[in-house]
């Protein structure tokens, strides 16, 4: 094994070096433990509260993209080549309060502190992308949507984001930045760690390739919002590791063949943007999956290959027919997604396989398709019952239906039954009555945290009835008349 290199990154107005860490330190850890930076917060280690919220810059065609992360949960190798901004660079080089502090003072928007560094940092990159724009309060609920606070309440946090753009503009030095970075570039893979594991840094698709052939038990991190937690939560050793983040050929997404393919390494929220140009139907899911952090580091395909039966992109991409496209020593092979997974946490890879990309048919005209998220609250939760509705139509007739719940089962899973139930059928309310029975047939879920077994099947049949007074041939409700939130889309 060669060396392991040192992680090279932009903080505080000069380039840092880390060397022989554990692949496995958290940007949380380094901060408070290492370079003594404190005002980041640890509050849940799981990047549900937003105390951790930095924010990462990093090079995009020449540009500085800035995003709100969780410290929490992100991986310190994954630092490389980019910039970290923390609370503490916030204030202006002569001593005075940035307005997003200035304005949190003047709104009364902390009581005992301990959240509001965290408010600080997710506001501060909303001021950068703003550029003197006030923002909306739909904005402004989006970016927060990954920071609780439990003293103040959000009232005088909200009042603070719309009075930071009429303080006198603080100009933050991008052109500075980009020129530390461009040097901290690298064009080959590279490898950190220490002694005991590795993290490799591929850039290219073939690297990867040869690295998971060399390694095919290597743990796999797109963007660490679910391995996070494996080492935070679970307190797993996971050995050597491989970080997908720098690969460009996974971050592509493209139309081909009369589907939308996505990379695997491309971010949530550029995924969902992507998605939401053919599909608009889905954009009330792509606001509350997660929160604004999470969707700035996770991936669409690390949302598939994990697998998990409460992941909120399955039902749909089922629903949609999605497919899944997998890369390894033999070459390409293309899933259905539905076909992907076998059990609980079980997916049909090869040694030495990964998810390349995920492909989206693209929009047909008969087609209608509707997406339904329950949980216990509207921002930054896990789904009791994800619900994915789409029917074909030739005339008044349903041609086709594909139906597929998350939280029902071990695996996202179809409702043969229920679609059955429809097919060949108009979409009246009696086939509707027999549609919903059929559920029962499809899915026995279990009880947990979230939901009673029988609120999932009942919450389930109730979400095909909403989904029918959307759809119905005759006087559909619009989206105001069943969605208490539609105000905020």
């Amino acid at each position: 094994m060669n060396t392991p290199q040192a992680i090279r990154y932009y903080h505080r107005g000069r380039v840092e070096e880390v060397r022989d860490a554990a692949p496995t330190r958290t940007v949380l850890q380094h901060l408070r433990e290492d370079r003594h930076c404190t005002g980041t917060k640890e509050g849940c280690a799981e990047g549900d509260c937003g105390a951790c919220t930095v924010v990462v810059g990093s090079l995009e065609d020449g540009k500085l993209a800035l995003q709100a992360v969780n410290a929490c949960i992100q991986l310190l190798p994954s630092l490389d080549g980019k910039a970290l901004f923390t609370v503490e660079d916030v204030a202006l080089p002569d001593g005075r309060l940035h307005p997003v502090q200035q304005a949190l003072v003047d709104c009364h928007g902390s009581q005992c502190g301990f959240c509001t560094p965290g408010f600080v940092m997710s506001l501060w990159a909303m001021y950068q992308q703003q550029a003197g724009a006030c923002p909306s309060r739909a904005e402004i609920d989006d970016a927060l949507s990954g920071n609780l606070c439990r003293c103040t309440g959000y009232r005088p946090i909200i009042d603070a984001a719309q009075r930071m753009v009429e303080l006198p503009p603080a100009a933050f030095d991008a052109a500075a930045v980009v020129a530390a970075l461009q040097p901290l570039q690298r064009t080959t893979q590279a490898s950190f760690g220490n002694a005991a594991a590795v993290c490799h840094v591929p850039r290219t698709l073939a690297e990867l390739v040869a690295l998971r052939a060399a390694e095919p038990q290597a743990v796999l991190v797109a963007g660490s919002t679910d391995v996070g937690l494996w080492i935070t939560k679970q307190m797993r050793e996971l050995g050597n590791l491989i970080l997908l983040g720098q690969v460009a050929e996974l971050k592509r997404i493209q139309v081909a063949e009369g589907m939308l393919e996505i990379g695997a390494g491309a971010t949530l929220n550029a995924a969902y943007a992507a998605v939401c140009e053919h599909y608009p139907e889905l954009r009330e899911l792509w606001q509350r999956f997660a929160s604004r952090p999470i969707r700035n580091a996770g991936t669409l395909g690390g949302n598939v290959a994990n697998g998990s039966p409460i992941g909120d992109s399955m039902p749909w991409l089922i629903a949609l027919g999605a497919q899944v496209l997998l890369r390894g020593p033999a070459g390409q092979r293309v899933l259905a997604l539905e076909d992907f997974y076998l059990g609980y946490q079980q997916k049909d890879l090869q040694a030495g396989e990964f998810v390349e990309a995920v492909r989206v048919p693209l929009p047909r005209a008969q087609r209608v398709l509707r997406t339904y998220k329950l949980a216990k609250r509207f921002d930054q939760d896990i789904s009791a019952v994800c619900a994915a509705f789409a029917l074909d139509f030739a005339g008044d007739t349903i041609s086709a239906a594909r139906i597929a719940l998350g939280g029902m089962a071990a695996t996202p899973k179809r409702a043969a039954a229920t679609e059955a139930a429809l097919v060949g059928q108009p979409w009246s309310e009696a086939v509707l009555a027999r549609a919903m029975e059929a559920l029962g047939e499809d899915y026995t879920p279990l009880s947990d945290m979230r939901a009673s077994s029988s609120y999932r099947l009942t919450a389930a049949r109730n979400l095909l009835r909403r989904f029918w007074f959307e759809t119905r041939r005759e006087n559909p409700l619009p989206a105001d008349a069943v969605n208490a939130f539609a105000v905020r889309a």
